[in-house]
């Protein structure tokens, strides 16, 4: 895996990242630290990651465990050190799954291996980081949408 970071000159802060498989995301700074504020600042684009990372391996458990998943969102919420560097100290991960009639355990499950057995971002910043997990689960099935 590789990637390569430009910085877009002396006018700022704005540095584009070019991965291996040739795509690219921008990241700015923030005003007072001499950027632009057009983009993800780069621990944004971490979390993001993470996020991008963990989401990913829960639909794929559930849709290789043939569960009818129709979406799933992950909030994180993350605190960070005071002091250089400033490591994630927390990171609060809260997700959605919505489908039809999917069984909360298999959601819950699905969580908790990414977390333990698959997203390596996660498992870096379990490192510097206190992991912790929330789930909702959304039925979709017409039965669920009746009774509302």
């Amino acid at each position: 895996m590789e990637c390569t970071i430009d910085w877009g000159g002396p006018s700022g802060m704005l540095f584009v990242a070019t991965s291996g498989s040739g795509h690219i995301a921008a990241m700015d700074g923030a005003v007072e630290g001499g950027g632009h504020d057009l983009a993800f600042r780069p621990m944004e684009m971490v979390l993001a990651g993470t996020g991008g990372c963990t989401a990913y391996d829960v639909v794929l458990i559930l849709k290789r465990g043939r569960h009818a998943v129709t979406g799933c969102s992950v909030k994180l919420q993350a605190d960070r050190a005071d002091t250089d560097p400033k490591v994630f100290t927390k990171i609060h991960f809260a997700f959605t799954v919505t489908g039809n009639k999917l069984p909360r355990a298999a959601v819950e499950r699905a969580v908790q291996l990414s977390h333990e057995k698959y997203c390596s971002a996660s498992a870096m910043l379990a490192k510097t980081a206190e992991l912790t997990f929330s789930v909702d689960v959304v039925d979709t099935s017409e039965d669920a949408a009746q009774a509302a």
